[in-house]
């Protein structure tokens, strides 16, 4: 039997998700990590993308950015925001481009331009998935 890792999923307003699951998929600011049982302790930043929980019924959650804080044990996630995938439907999609492209034209320093950028890089990958 493979070793589990706890993991929570909590945004501003509720605690939306908390399991265990073989491995949880996280948007790391370098990149996408894959969080196990024995992980190494580690805090990461995240960048909008997808979060993907292996194991169980596999749940997928869109984030806009948060934090990551990794022990050997447990995962938790404070996003930002979070929605679940299967919410997610091509009008919603839409309208979250169309946020994030009013959020890049209006971006006032480097930090929220990457930020609206790398939001909308990831809601176009998704638009065609939708």
């Amino acid at each position: 039997m493979t070793d589990k890792i706890a993991f929570d999923l909590v945004s501003p307003e509720r605690l939306l998700l908390s399991t265990e699951a073989e491995m949880v998929t996280i948007p790391g600011s370098e990149g996408e990590m894959g969080v196990m049982a024995g992980h190494m302790p580690l805090i990461s930043t995240l960048r909008p993308g997808c979060i993907t929980v292996s194991g169980g019924d596999g749940q997928r959650y869109f984030v806009t950015g948060g934090f990551a804080e990794v022990n050997p044990k447990k995962l938790t996630v404070l996003a930002e925001e979070a929605i679940p995938l299967v919410e997610l439907d091509a009008a919603a999609v839409d309208q979250r481009l169309k946020n994030a492209e009013e959020d890049l034209a209006s971006a006032t320093n480097d930090a929220e331009r990457a930020k609206a950028q790398d939001t909308l890089s990831y809601l176009k990958g998704l638009h065609v998935g939708v």
